[in-house]
């Protein structure tokens, strides 16, 4: 699997290649370990491990590899433990991926595809599912809905008040209220309304919000002030509000808690609660893996989020069979997290819910 580069995830091959192979060595050996235990990792279970030079020669290519930023020696403790850098490094260049398991893969088809499953089921569930396969929190960021546009129409109600109505191909109905400007008359409507019928009707709001204004400004003539401005009103209306708010779904908060036992673990852990109930901040952090192929990652300081908590998220975005992004569903958890092992979870999790979602045949 082929994990992508991006801003957050640009490959320090310069700084691998600047490591001699004892050091490559020694660096794996310190980061499988401590991703295994938690534990700092000394130069005698380095050497134990497989990595055979004596305790000394690993001492010093240790204090070299410390020096140079990618390990951290804890309090007053001998051992070692990566750096968000060494992560980021050993993720980027020495982490070795496989594929997910048979058993794995069945339990999450057997899951995600069952019969009669709503759409927040179905994202609920994938999050759930994540949270115990992985371990950590599973986390998804609903679909932006921005389905072609199928009518629009201007409703009076009485009052000063307008009902601004936009019905989706996908049968999705918003209703907006809005303020009516007094001696707005019935013909003045519907001229709003076919202006934007004959313009919007089977394209992506989001697309044709863009290219609306220009029309507008040419199309000045031809409305009357009033019109103009009901369809301007209506355009910023549909775009936002409380019904097209997005919904962050976060199964497993338990799990965060299961390896924290020294107290600044448990502060790292409440501060990382914190963030959770973040959910601008978590659906903008998700959203930035639309661009990507795969799964992408954050660790630590990398994002702004998790710089004081300093935890780490595997997350991949769903997409239609078209390759138009939904969403984005992933893990969050310590930056100890067990990545050779939730990078296939999450990938495969992210293609089955894309099917589901689509509507297609698994």
């Amino acid at each position: 699997m082929t994990l992508p580069a991006g801003p957050l995830m640009t490959p320090h091959y310069a700084g691998l290649t600047a490591l001699d192979q004892r050091a490559r060595d020694i660096f794996r050996s310190v980061v499988e370990t401590y991703l295994e235990t938690g534990e700092p990792v000394g130069s005698r279970t380095v050497s134990r491990g497989g990595v055979h030079l004596s305790p000394a020669s690993i001492r010093n290519t240790m204090q070299d590899l410390t020096l140079a930023g990618l390990l951290a020696a804890p309090h007053t403790s001998a051992g070692r433990i990566p750096t968000h850098a060494g992560l980021r490094l050993f993720v980027d260049g020495l982490l070795e991926i496989g594929d997910i398991g048979s058993e794995e893969r069945r339990e999450i088809d057997a899951r995600l595809i069952g019969r009669g499953k709503g759409f927040e089921e179905a994202l609920s569930e994938a999050s759930a599912l994540l949270s115990g396969l992985a371990g950590g929190a599973g986390i998804v960021a609903s679909p932006v809905r921005d389905a072609g546009v199928k009518h629009v129409e201007f409703v009076a109600l009485g009052s000063g008040q307008a009902l601004a109505v936009l019905v989706a191909d996908d049968g999705t109905v918003e209703n907006r209220l809005m303020p009516l400007a007094a001696g707005v008359t019935p013909s003045t409507l519907q001229e709003a309304s076919n202006f934007l019928n004959a313009r919007l009707k089977g394209r992506r709001l989001s697309e044709a919000r863009q290219e609306m204004g220009t029309e507008l400004t040419a199309a000045r003539q031809e409305l009357d002030t009033a019109a103009a401005r009901l369809v301007e009103e209506g355009l910023a209306a549909w775009s936002g509000g409380p019904d097209r708010q997005r919904s962050l779904i976060v199964r497993g908060r338990a799990n965060l808690l299961q390896d924290a036992g020294a107290s600044e673990d448990l502060e790292r852990v409440r501060v990382l609660f914190d963030d959770l109930e973040q959910k601008e901040q978590l659906i903008g952090l998700l959203d930035g893996v639309d661009a990507a192929q795969g799964v992408r990652i954050f660790i630590g300081a990398e994002t702004r989020l998790f710089s004081l908590s300093g935890s780490a998220v595997v997350a991949a975005p769903y997409m239609t069979g078209r390759q138009r992004v939904l969403g984005a569903i992933g893990v969050i958890g310590p930056a100890r997290l067990n990545y050779a092992r939730i990078i296939p979870l999450v990938d495969y999790t992210a293609r089955v819910l894309g099917r589901i979602l689509d509507g297609q045949e698994t």
